[in-house]
């Protein structure tokens, strides 16, 4: 299938599936969701894990299996990059923006939800980064890989053609328990590879096409480093974590990792958002100094992260198109933190924000993606001073101030 491509961008999607570790029989079926420039020269990458609708109903499965027999694939009737749309922001730099739906089966009972917590999540959407950056906009991911270079299905044109790519700089993000994912995603692949050995999660993937034929690549720890994601920024709406035994073991290590990581990081949480305040495991931030957040655990003396709330912020505020299951966090029967105030709906001013605080962070990066800059360039860039303000330019919502007077809370204030 062509890429579908308007004015100076494509869509595309692509269907892979990743085996964590290649000494191990686990594999995970995934769609990525992709727009990129039509000239093939991005500057950088946007990799958004999104927080739901992983499957769509208590039938994936059973459909799964008749969509083998029919040439139907359930994964492809979900369109993560409709909630999060902000392609928009990515235009004025020329970068391109991504979104992975894996088939994660979390719970028997509820197969389609993604549960925070899971790093296989955020390793899934290192992964899809690191797909696209090495094989670009193609399925047919085998006909370029460097153990079939000496086969009869090797392709040396076809990396021309598909690649879009100019650097392998990628800003990590997502939202509710994609955001919590998007702090694996953002350590790197040496750290996703050590913390997953000492973790159970053992991470040095393999990319297989089962389709038709077994054909798989090399793990990754055998990619040229340019063909791995580098990350260079995260940014974090709302995010959820969850600590369940076996399946869930929390965010915590990634976040400690994070910590002393020299990259632009943000966290944008809302003051009516009970999903991120109250129901997270830690919840995102609190105002008890000694109370334990994932705020906290990214706090240290080299720690670039940075925090800001909007006001009346809701959990699904940031959605481009409504989701029910979404906006269950927000109704007033779940959620009383604001119970007389009116909160953000879906593809609102929280939405508008949100698009918008893409645009002004992508412009922290040079045309080659990458950010150059001190922890004080950081705080001092125009980035900072476009956000530390009660509404900031083109952006129709209120933020709420710090009780030192600022917009912005860091992890650390001094140089």
């Amino acid at each position: 299938m062509k890429p579908l491509c308007i004015n100076n961008y494509c869509f595309d999607r692509i269907h892979t599936w990743i085996q964590y570790d290649i000494r191990i029989p686990q594999f995970i079926e995934v769609v990525i969701e992709v727009f990129y420039p039509k000239n093939c020269e991005a500057n950088g990458l946007v990799m958004f894990s999104h927080g739901f609708l992983v499957g769509n109903d208590l039938l994936f499965y059973p459909r799964k299996i008749v969509g083998a027999l029919m040439d139907d694939n359930p994964l492809f009737g979900i369109n993560p990059s409709a909630y999060y749309n902000y392609s928009s922001a990515i235009v004025e730099r020329n970068w391109a923006m991504a979104f992975v739906t894996a088939a994660h089966m979390q719970s028997v009972a509820i197969p389609w939800v993604d549960f925070g917590g899971n790093p296989r999540v955020g390793q899934d959407a290192y992964a899809a980064a690191s797909y696209l950056i090495k094989y670009g906009a193609t399925d047919e991911f085998y006909k370029i890989d460097e153990r079939n270079r000496n086969s009869f299905i090797f392709d040396r044109d076809l990396a021309g053609k598909t690649r879009f790519m100019k650097s392998n700089n990628v800003i990590f993000a997502g939202h509710s328990v994609g955001g919590a994912h998007a702090q694996a995603a953002a350590v790197g692949f040496e750290k996703l590879h050590e913390i997953g050995k000492s973790t159970s999660h053992p991470f040095n993937p393999v990319m297989y096409d089962r389709e038709f034929m077994p054909l798989f690549s090399c793990p990754m720890s055998e990619w040229r480093d340019e063909h791995r994601a580098k990350p260079v920024g995260l940014i974090q709406l709302s995010p959820v974590d969850m600590r369940v035994p076996l399946l869930a073991p929390g965010m915590k290590p990634y976040r400690e990792t994070l910590a002393g990581m020299q990259m632009p990081s943000l966290m944008v949480i809302g003051n009516c958002d009970c999903a991120t305040l109250k129901s997270s495991d830690p919840p995102s931030w609190s105002t008890q100094a000694d109370k334990v957040t994932q705020f906290s655990d990214l706090s240290s003396a080299k720690s670039w992260a940075a925090l800001t709330m909007v006001d009346k912020g809701s959990h699904c505020g940031y959605l481009t198109e409504k989701n029910l299951f979404c906006e269950s966090a927000d109704m007033q029967f779940s959620c009383d933190l604001c119970p007389d105030d009116a909160v953000y709906s879906p593809d609102g001013g929280e939405t508008i924000f949100t698009t918008e605080l893409f645009r002004q962070f992508i412009r922290l990066y040079d045309h080659a993606g990458s950010f150059e800059g001190s922890f004080a360039d950081w705080k001092e860039s125009s980035f900072m001073q476009w956000l530390n303000q009660s509404r900031p330019e083109h952006a129709p919502v209120d933020l709420v101030a710090f009780g030192d007077g600022r917009y912005v809370d860091f992890a650390r204030d001094s140089l």
